[in-house]
């Protein structure tokens, strides 16, 4: 098995305040599945952290763009300075966010390299942009679409390199039966493979016949980008946004083992757990048993 490097990367940047005067607890992620023992239990090796700027919406108001651009256009390089030096060194990156505006910083990092794909196994697309909706604001809905070339050029064109993941290396999993991107991402020949899709199909035979198509000489491998929104919140309520009809714990592992086993598959991320929002720590626990799972047993 390839070198494991943890790296933590604790920004909450892309997310609204769940509260006035309060922070999204996402960036608490990286320690508690680190309390779970996450990195002895992988064998792996230390990355270190990647320190984000202080969330400040300052005066923000609706209409402005994305909140915290400039924070999110700084911190992203950095973290991709980290992901591409372990990626060009063939270690395996594994980067503990955080909320999904880190995915900014792995596609930025791929695409300074070559070619890349991703596998998004999200409850939502993340797709929003000024083309689908009257007006953007949170990073972490929208990184899909600005690492895809949607978005205002601060993030979305980040040392000249839009798109960071074209539009036909993406790939879907988990967003909920009758989303309302569904439609805009088959226009867009995107694939996607919502819950239903994946149960009927069984989750490893799905991911296998997906992982098919990213493995071929197109691109030179993908990275796997992994919101903890998207089980169910029966299982998994520490979310900043539940939505019913999620994947079942066994569901999630079975796909994220196919995916990231595979030789091509270049590093993982993991999102959007809130620490916060789970004071018994069962929802943590059983994120990090999964993503152990994925890569430990068969």
């Amino acid at each position: 098995m390839r070198n494991i490097v943890v790296i933590d990367a604790p920004s909450n940047l892309g997310l609204r305040p769940p509260a006035p005067g309060t922070v999204p607890g996402c960036y608490k992620l990286a320690g508690a599945l680190r309390e779970q023992g996450i990195v002895r239990r992988l064998g792996a090796s230390e990355g270190g952290v990647v320190v984000p700027p202080r969330y400040d919406r300052g005066d923000w108001k609706e209409g402005d763009g994305v909140f915290n651009a400039a924070a999110i256009a700084a911190y992203t390089p950095r973290l991709a300075d980290r992901i591409e030096r372990h990626v060009r060194a063939g270690d395996f990156p594994l980067v503990l966010g955080g909320d999904c505006s880190i995915q900014l910083g792995a596609s930025l990092a791929l695409r300074r390299i070559g070619r890349y794909g991703i596998a998004a196994i999200d409850g939502s697309a993340d797709f929003r942009h000024t083309g689908n909706s009257p007006s953007v604001g949170a990073a972490g809905g929208e990184e899909l679409a600005i690492a895809t070339g949607r978005g205002q050029a601060d993030l979305s064109d980040i040392e000249g390199l839009r798109p960071y993941i074209r539009d036909e290396d993406v790939r879907l999993f988990g967003i909920r039966d009758g989303d309302e991107d569904l439609a805009e991402l088959a226009e867009l020949r995107i694939p996607t493979l919502p819950v239903g899709e994946i149960r009927e199909g069984g989750a490893a035979d799905v991911a296998d016949a997906v992982l098919r198509t990213l493995e071929t000489p197109v691109t030179d491998g993908f990275w796997v980008h992994l919101d903890a929104d998207v089980l169910d919140p029966e299982v998994m309520p520490a979310v900043d946004a539940p939505d019913p009809g999620g994947l079942l714990p066994a569901e999630l592992t079975s796909l994220l083992r196919v995916l990231v086993r595979s030789e091509r598959c270049v590093g993982l991320n993991v999102t959007i757990y809130d620490p916060d929002l789970d004071p018994d720590g069962t929802a943590g626990a059983l994120l990090a048993d999964i993503v152990v799972a994925a890569f430990t047993q068969d």
